[in-house]
């Protein structure tokens, strides 16, 4: 399977820039997996496709403010660093812009000095690791310094911290937002268990893994990255009695699938766990716990385009974008929403 079967064009001016004011009122397609059947509505209308006795699956990650901007000390030169996960206490990985300005044994100040770091090691694809020095809690001051690391294909500046973030964000972690779930306010949470739709959690710290580009045609020989996640005992009952009962699991974003995917068994199972995964989904696969998935729409010959196509089958999701383009649908992190159901 080659990368190129995963393209499609894609206007400009159809990657939204900006959250809407309201999370729900952006557009939701409804795709059936199984005929490719399309339908047009809003997002607040999923509670109406949605029935007592589904499972929601949501992934309570929260996005950390991880793009700081510094200096190098002696030379005062500008550098970008972004951090992707914490190793142990103050040491972290991270990515650093240019590269070249950050060499075991540098230096680097944030903040005229309140967060300085040093180099200590360059590891795979030109990460950095790095440790802090700061006084204080280090979430308080990196919530004071840092800015949230929006995808590069957004230019504008984000108002509120908190449209990157899910209305249920809890556990701080992710370089970057489980963006399906930005739709969620808690008036529709609160309807949907109204309803009797079981609401289960499980975190997965979604690393910029997500978003790295596939370089290799044949795309069986793409590496993805690892990403942490736990799956409490306590989430994996819910999600195991609403399948017992004849509920469908259905996921929000393609991070908990994956989460999901991770920690299920062959007779479909959910496990407790807690570890690092690096699943890479895509056309062939047979899934064990997913049935149904919210998503938004995805980068043209991106791992989350394989991941769609893998559930509904990659004609009917390549004449799913192709209406979203001629039906001028926005994409991306903040942009419409699609219910793949069955």
């Amino acid at each position: 399977m080659n990368l190129h079967d995963f393209s499609y064009d894609l206007p400009q001016e159809l990657i939204a820039q900006d959250p809407l004011e309201d999370r729900s009122s952006s557009r939701l397609m409804l795709l059936d997996k199984n005929t490719g059947e399309i339908e047009h509505k809003v997002f607040k209308d999923i509670i109406d496709y949605l029935n007592p006795g589904d499972c929601l699956v949501l992934n309570n990650t929260k996005v950390i403010p991880a793009r700081l901007m510094g200096v190098r000390e002696g030379t005062g030169a500008s550098i970008e660093v972004l951090l992707l996960k914490r190793r142990e206490n103050d040491i972290w990985e991270v990515l650093v812009k240019p590269g070249k300005k950050a060499r075991p044994g540098d230096r680097i100040s944030f903040g005229e000095g309140k967060l300085t770091a040093e180099v200590l090691d360059v590891v795979e694809d030109g990460n950095r690791l790095i440790k802090f020095y700061y006084e204080g809690v280090f979430e308080a001051v990196l919530d004071e310094l840092g800015q949230m690391p929006l995808p590069p294909y957004i230019t504008h500046k984000l108002q509120d911290k908190n449209r990157y973030q899910t209305v249920y964000a809890k556990y701080e972690g992710s370089a970057a937002a489980p963006t399906a779930g930005l739709h969620f306010t808690k008036e529709l949470l609160e309807k949907l268990e109204q309803k009797g739709i079981i609401i289960a959690n499980v975190t997965l710290h979604v690393g910029l893994g997500t978003f790295r580009p596939v370089k290799v045609e044949n795309i069986q020989e793409h590496h993805m990255h690892s990403e942490m996640f736990v799956v409490t005992q306590e989430e994996a009952d819910k999600i195991n009695a609403a399948r017992a009962a004849g509920g469908r699991i259905i996921c929000v974003g393609t991070t908990s699938l994956r989460t999901l995917e991770s920690t299920t068994d062959e007779n479909g199972i959910v496990h407790a766990d807690s570890r690092e995964t690096d699943i890479f989904i895509y056309p062939g696969y047979k899934f064990k716990a997913a049935d149904c998935l919210i998503t938004n729409f995805h980068l043209p010959e991106s791992t989350l385009l394989m991941l769609v196509s893998a559930l509904a089958g990659r004609d009917n999701i390549l004449n799913a974008y192709e209406t979203a383009v001629k039906e001028k649908y926005r994409f991306f992190s903040f942009g419409d929403a699609m219910f793949i159901h069955d």
